[in-house]
């Protein structure tokens, strides 16, 4: 049987655009498990990077459940990670927006984010600290630090001891 001359120029487009490789299709299975490798991963994460190389729901269920089974996909493992990378610069309520964003059961997130009340206030004096260094000496630059401190999510309150250079038992 020979190939017919369209089937051996789809053939060398192929080789053309593949660079002379032929092309590996990775199982959803070891596409996960490559995600995994690089960080940990919450199971709406997995699910929404795995959704486009699916060829269905079940698919994706099934692969789910087995990286599951296996411990290879944890919530409980991914909201460790991101509450320890992203502790030291933001604050509680930043946070916890991240961990809804993957809709993380609200009592496990209680359950990491505890000690982190507790810390809010010298995380949030270290990253003004870095940022700026010295009060304010005219409203818009006040402003502009009120601002970078309620982006990075810290307690309004925290905020404004900080900026008027109070400590946190002096009241306002």
């Amino acid at each position: 049987m020979t190939k017919s001359s369209l089937q051996k120029l789809e053939d060398q487009l192929e080789v053309i655009e593949t660079g002379g490789r032929p092309k590996k299709t990775m199982s959803l299975l070891g596409r996960a498990i490559r995600y995994l490798s690089y960080r940990e991963h919450s199971e709406v994460e997995i699910r929404r990077k795995l959704q486009a190389h699916a060829e269905s729901e079940a698919e994706l269920d099934s692969t789910i459940a087995k990286l599951i089974e296996k411990n290879f996909l944890s919530n409980a493992r991914f909201v460790d990670s991101l509450v320890t990378r992203k502790s030291k610069g933001l604050g509680v309520n930043r946070i916890v927006q991240e961990l809804r964003q993957h809709q993380i059961d609200k009592t496990m997130m209680t359950k990491h984010l505890q000690g982190l009340q507790q810390s809010e206030a010298k995380r949030a004096y270290e990253v003004w600290e870095k940022k700026f260094g010295e009060l304010a000496q005219d409203p818009r630059e006040l402003a502009k630090q009120i601002r970078f401190l309620a982006s990075r999510g810290f307690e309004q309150d925290i905020i404004y001891r900080i900026v008027r250079g109070k400590t946190l038992d002096e009241p306002l």
